[in-house]
């Protein structure tokens, strides 16, 4: 799923696009894609865009006459820019803005569609689609310590909680939490002001790098990488790999569909935590430290089993 560095970048890219620009037409070809009718959407066409904003992991087009247009990528949406006219096609094509110098056109390669456009009329009836967790990079370490602590969760559930917190998913907070040395199983209740302090920091360095990251890979031009497992990344999508900090494998725990990455020795003290299907299949035989795990595995390559 596209999250705050991401988004940040689309938005940023069609800023340079749309900005003061006529949303000329607005086509969709998926009837499930449009989740309003009142506003109907050609109530959009022919007004400018006034501001191209991020809410959340939502991309809004504040467009003239007090109206909004707000997309949600969920997990496998992405936006492409192509020329003008263009018409979507085919079941992965949901829809297409067009301007005058290009179309916007949204797709989702999934299964299971799940991206969402919003039309909305009034500053009041977006911030209905605000789920109202806190920006990360405005909130002050106090105002971050007090959202978490709010609700006694796991770190992992609290961080990718859209009520919690704004616009970080599963990718970006397994980065954060290895970053910040803190176990994904952590619950937000038990954190010591040294723990919160660095999650707080960890949060703030960790999205703005890649924030910059994506910034300088697409040079100007419109982002077509966009992916939840990037080169780069310390521990999300590297289950069986090294850590680039101690060496030690990568693990994961598997909680229904969300994949948590993380390092035994940075994290969890050397502690193998819990995956409910291979302890579930493995019983007593699942290594309660990655120094027993490793001495299991043996010398030789390893990697995921």
């Amino acid at each position: 799923m596209p999250e705050l560095p991401d988004v940040t970048v689309y938005v940023e890219a069609l800023r340079e696009r749309v900005l003061g620009q006529p949303l000329v037409a607005a086509r969709v070809a998926s009837p499930f894609v449009l989740r309003t009718f009142e506003p109907p959407l050609r109530a959009v066409q022919g007004r400018r865009v006034l501001e191209v904003r991020r809410m959340g992991k939502r991309i809004v087009l504040a467009l003239e006459g007090d109206l909004f247009l707000a997309i949600h990528l969920m997990i496998a949406g992405r936006l492409a820019w192509r020329p003008p006219d263009i018409r979507p096609k085919g079941r992965s094509q949901l829809a297409a803005l067009e301007f005058p110098e290009g179309s916007l056109l949204l797709t989702e390669q999934a299964t299971r569609q799940r991206a969402a456009i919003h039309v909305v009329a009034g500053e009041a009836e977006l911030r209905v689609l605000d789920a109202g967790g806190i920006e990360p990079l405005d909130a002050t370490p106090a105002q971050f310590a007090e959202a978490l602590r709010r609700e006694r969760h796991t770190l992992k559930r609290a961080m990718t909680d859209p009520k919690i917190l704004s616009g970080v998913g599963n990718a970006y907070s397994d980065e954060i939490l290895h970053r910040a040395r803190l176990s994904p199983m952590q619950m937000t209740t038990n954190l010591d002001e040294e723990e919160m302090a660095r999650l707080h920091d960890a949060t703030r360095l960790v999205l703005l790098e890649w924030t910059d990251r994506l910034r300088a890979e697409r040079k100007g031009k419109w982002p077509t990488k966009v992916t939840a497992f990037r080169e780069g990344m310390a521990v999300h999508g590297r289950h069986g790999e090294p850590c680039p900090v101690c060496g030690t494998e990568v693990q994961r725990i598997v909680r229904g569909e969300s994949e948590s990455n993380y390092c035994p020795r940075c994290q969890t003290g050397g502690r193998m935590l819990a995956d409910r299907s291979l302890s579930k299949l493995m019983h007593d035989d699942w290594p309660a430290t990655i120094d027993e795990w490793e001495e299991r595995r043996g010398p030789g390559p390893k990697g995921p089993l």
